[in-house]
């Protein structure tokens, strides 16, 4: 095929690499594994050091805005008049929002001046509905359009796709979740035994209200054995859970060990004895897939998309929502039971393997993108 003829699908996106949160990685694991198609991306630029426009492995990357938070709201202006130039070269055979937030926007005004090219939508929410349309605002109107007008969605998790049709989707829809490299969270290890002396108890978040960190620092109180809760993160809270901690006397049994390199988050999988994520909300949860597809037992609650690949006492453990002393007892539960535990492992491994690879879900895309 002629590179002139080789299709190009440009993608519109709040933020990209090096800012990352599961939307990028995302996109990055789907197009490494996708021949056959080229792809632009039109992000905001938000952070001053980052270049106007790089290739970053299959993307070629355009930022634009001058470099602050501020950002995200020109996207949907300055990324469309960006659109039209790049559109005059490239011919783009299909269009991709990522998110129905920033790169929404842009995608329906877009579409308005060029109806003719198809529009992807992808769902990774994982603040609550109701949260977000108070953040829509005054352009709740057109935030429903992006549903209305986009011609296919893809959400990661049932509970994003029911949203979209209470958003007044009308479009195909279908549920692609994200995935694990399991090259990199990779488990190829007999089950071993607990090392009883200072457990560890994992959480990797971004640290917001809505995931529920607070409530895991708080179910320190109810543990009567030696522990580490070591908290993968940063975030608004992030001053906010530090207090608590030193309010609860918990500070040299909990470890903020700030944002870490997603590539080096496996040996930190590897060496935890029990993965918690107190979630008060979730599209999906890709780290509770990363913990799993490592080998260690999983604690969530039964919110959003988490009741896709949780099953209680099959595949993990259910804890209460906003209830820290029924987080400390599921803890217990794990560490206390190696047959439960065992078992939790051995299927929280083979789920990932058969439903949540990378390959599989850069296939289910691709096809996607060929039928578009």
């Amino acid at each position: 095929m002629a590179n002139n003829q080789v299709p190009k699908v440009l993608i519109f996106s709040t933020a990209y690499f090096p800012l990352i949160g599961g939307a990028e990685v995302a996109v990055k694991e789907i197009t490494d594994r996708i021949e056959g198609f080229e792809f632009d991306m039109i992000t905001a630029k938000i952070q001053k050091e980052l270049k106007e426009e790089e290739k970053i492995n299959n993307i070629n990357v355009y930022r634009v805005g001058f470099g602050s938070n501020f950002d995200k709201y020109l996207l949907p202006f300055l990324g469309l008049k960006k659109a039209i130039s790049l559109n005059k070269k490239r011919d783009y055979k299909l269009v991709w929002s990522i998110m129905a937030s920033f790169g929404g926007f842009l995608g329906l005004r877009f579409k308005k001046k060029f109806p003719h090219i198809p529009w992807l939508l992808t769902l990774q929410e994982g603040d609550p509905p109701e949260e977000i349309l108070k953040k829509v605002g005054i352009f709740k109107y057109w935030f429903y359009q992006i549903f209305k007008q986009t011609d296919y969605i893809q959400a990661i998790s049932n509970f994003l796709s029911n949203w979209a049709k209470n958003m007044g989707a009308k479009c195909p829809i279908k549920v692609v979740p994200n995935g694990v490299d399991l090259d990199v969270f990779r488990s190829d290890f007999e089950v071993r035994p607990l090392q009883r002396s200072d457990l560890k108890i994992l959480t990797v978040s971004r640290l917001v209200k809505k995931n529920g960190v607070a409530d895991l620092i708080k179910a320190g109180q109810y543990l009567d054995f030696l522990f580490k809760i070591i908290i993968i993160g940063s975030g608004e809270q992030e001053k906010e859970l530090k207090n608590l901690t030193k309010k609860l006397n918990l500070e040299d049994k909990v470890v903020f060990e700030g944002e870490i390199n997603h590539r080096d988050l496996a040996k930190y999988y590897s060496s935890a004895d029990v993965f918690v994520r107190a979630s008060l909300s979730e599209g999906l949860g890709i780290s509770f897939l990363e913990a799993m597809a490592a080998g260690v037992p999983i604690i969530a609650t039964p919110v959003g998309g988490i009741v896709d690949f949780l099953e209680d006492r099959k595949t993990g453990l259910f804890c209460e929502v906003n209830n820290p002393q029924d987080i400390a007892e599921k803890i217990k539960e794990i560490l206390g039971n190696d047959e439960l535990r065992e078992t939790l492992i051995n299927n929280g491994l083979n789920l990932v393997r058969e439903k949540y690879t990378w390959d599989s879900v850069a296939q289910k895309m691709e096809n996607i993108f060929n039928k578009l």
